[in-house]
């Protein structure tokens, strides 16, 4: 089925290839990778479209001395296959199997591990600058999205890579869209360059004039060298401005055009950006048709492309997101929309559609999105900026100075929060609770279920200043009624109690109330007792007076929390009772200090002791004490 790349083990293989094998060769990675991917779902459409990119810096460059960095990894995939990772491809992103992101733990073929995006001509530069110091000959390859350009990080690696000389290439894969639509300048600013009417008034008119054959494909090569010093003035002259020389547009889908001017930037020195034009799920027609809903587009059937969408059984929390904030619109002419590049994700395509002049897509600029919604703040409105948990990492400075010291009700909505599953460590929102709980005059609300998280949406609203954090995880809900409820007004730093108990008490924060009533009841049955249990809701402020009610009835606490056990419930119960010289123990289950691989959410957690099998493990082990 796959003659061609089941002799590649290694890019030494691929060098030996002809034109027309290598032809045949991406054909048959791009196969391959839907196959793999209909059955163990991936980030497929960009990678789809980044295979001749790929195949061509394997054929040019001498890796893994030659060094290749990706941003993000979603445009990857062909990479690992090439490098001795074709049968571990089939268990990428499964628990054991090979990760869905480069990662230098994986293999020496990936000079950089990358996730996040907007990494690699940072990481790239610092590659080609140790190459430099140490004397050894290497080159380095940075690949780069154009929906990771948007990033802030991207343009200070190439402010400092272009005064400092260094011998550097940057690809950038340009497909007209990243994971959704392309917003934004930059945005703009590279479709002007691809289509500068000079470049392609000289094009059109010589391609009409010697129509198909050898001799067009021959000039097409001369041409490449050429399109620069055409495309320059109307668009190549920003890179130039930072010293960065500028080469294209190239059609980076033409695997003989990539080879050959590869070839020829190869042994050019300095910082040099090579801007391709591809096309996202290039050479399978359902993910060229509809680019976003192929980015990472679940199981489906490779021969009919029919996608085998998934039946949630229950409503997911990023769904329940959009509605409410949809609801809150109407309600509140104040309430604006931030997300950073993630519309689609995080639930908001039906609120852009509502109110579109309140719904605001910044690109991939996490930083750039929480300042600008202090700015909508100050300016009287109500903004709900929504970022990933992870990402929100980026904008920790921008939460202090921005909003927390200028006291600006800014909600900050952390879809993701907690253990992700398939994306693994890159992706993990473990850090957000212990990271935020420290800022002075933060709220820090973590839902039970999408009824709570309606009611704290509704809440954060009204909160005079901010900010208001609210994480959720990946997934579904609990299944509870909470369309047609009414809202309710949570005080902040109120939790509940959900169940009576004796002897042991568990305190859970976010979607763990349900698992710990679980674990209660098997306790009942197994030991005769039942443990109480309560809804902290809130890490900041803390219910003071639940931990007061339990400090008088509990000589043994468990907490239970999907955020690092390091700085978040667990050690805030831990310091409330520690200068009362009470004679209480407190026991953790969270995220331990470690970075959790991928695998399914369900296994991370089980793996966390989040669920109720693990939580009555602790019970347990509380019981011997």
């Amino acid at each position: 089925m796959y003659p061609l790349l089941e002799k590649i083990n290694g890019p030494e293989d691929l060098k030996r290839l002809s034109e027309k094998e290598l032809e045949q060769l991406c054909s048959e990675v791009r196969n391959y990778m839907v196959e793999c991917c209909a059955v163990n779902p991936g980030h497929l459409g960009a990678s789809l479209g980044a295979v001749e990119i790929i195949v061509a810096l394997h054929k040019v460059y001498d890796t893994p001395v030659d060094k290749l960095v990706f941003d993000v990894g979603h445009q990857a995939y062909a990479h690992k296959i090439l490098t001795g990772r074709r049968e571990a491809f089939r268990t990428m992103r499964c628990s054991g199997g090979i990760s869905g992101f480069p990662s230098m733990a994986e293999s020496p073929y990936d000079a950089f591990g990358a996730g996040h995006s907007s990494t690699s001509i940072s990481a790239a530069l610092g590659l080609a600058e140790a190459a430099k110091i140490k004397g050894t000959a290497e080159k380095v390859v940075a690949v780069i999205g154009d929906g990771a350009l948007t990033g802030g990080l991207a343009w200070e690696g190439l402010n400092n890579g272009g005064s400092s000389k260094a011998d550097l290439l940057i690809i950038l894969n340009d497909n007209n869209i990243s994971i959704d639509k392309g917003l934004g300048g930059l945005h703009n600013y590279l479709l002007k360059v691809t289509t500068s009417p000079a470049y392609n008034k000289v094009k059109h008119r010589v391609w009409n004039l010697l129509g198909e054959g050898r001799l067009r494909n021959w000039i097409q090569k001369k041409v490449v060298d050429t399109k620069s010093s055409l495309v320059r003035g109307s668009g190549g002259a920003l890179f130039e401005a930072l010293e960065v020389r500028y080469l294209g547009p190239v059609a980076g889908n033409d695997l003989d055009t990539m080879v050959s001017v590869l070839e020829k930037l190869r042994d050019l020195n300095g910082p040099r950006i090579l801007h391709c034009i591809t096309r996202k799920g290039k050479g399978y027609a359902p993910a060229e048709n509809n680019p976003v809903a192929w980015h990472a587009p679940g199981r489906f059937n490779p021969e009919t492309g029919e996608r085998i969408l998934s039946r949630y059984p229950a409503a997911r929390y990023q769904d329940v997101f959009g509605a409410v904030l949809t609801e809150l619109a109407r309600m509140d002419g104040r309430v604006v929309g931030i997300t950073p590049a993630m519309a689609s994700g995080s639930g908001m395509t039906g609120f852009a559609e509502a109110f579109p002049d309140r719904f605001f897509d910044v690109g991939i600029e996490e930083e750039h999105a929480v300042t600008f919604s202090a700015g909508l703040a100050a300016g009287g409105l109500r903004p709900f900026c929504n970022i990933y948990s992870s990402f929100a990492q980026r904008a920790y400075d921008q939460i202090i100075h921005d909003v927390a010291l200028q006291k600006l009700p800014v909600v900050l909505c952390f879809d993701r929060a907690g253990l992700v599953g398939e994306d693994g460590a890159t992706h993990g929102g473990a850090f957000d609770l212990p990271a935020y709980r420290s800022i002075p005059g933060a709220t820090i609300a973590a839902p039970k279920d999408e009824r709570e998280l309606k009611d704290l949406m509704y809440s954060a609203l009204h909160c005079a200043q901010g900010p208001y954090i609210i994480r959720y995880p990946r997934g579904c809900g609990e299944g509870v009624p909470w369309q047609d409820e009414p809202f309710r007004d949570i005080p902040a730093g109120e939790g509940e109690c959900i169940r009576e108990g004796e002897e042991i008490a568990i305190l859970t924060l976010g979607p763990f109330a349900g698992k710990a009533v679980e674990a209660a009841l098997l306790c009942k049955e197994m030991h005769g007792f039942t443990p109480a249990v309560y809804n902290m809701r809130f890490l900041k402020p803390v219910d003071g007076r639940i931990l007061g009610e339990v400090g008088r009835k509990f000589r043994k606490v468990i907490t239970v929390e999907d955020g690092t056990v390091l700085g978040g419930l667990f050690s805030a119960v831990s310091e409330y009772f520690a200068p009362q010289d009470a004679d209480i123990t407190v026991e953790g289950i969270g995220i331990p200090d470690r970075f959790v691989p991928h695998a399914s959410q369900a296994q991370q957690r089980a793996s966390c002791g989040l669920d109720a099998e693990g939580i009555f493990g602790k019970i347990e082990e509380m019981i011997k004490k």
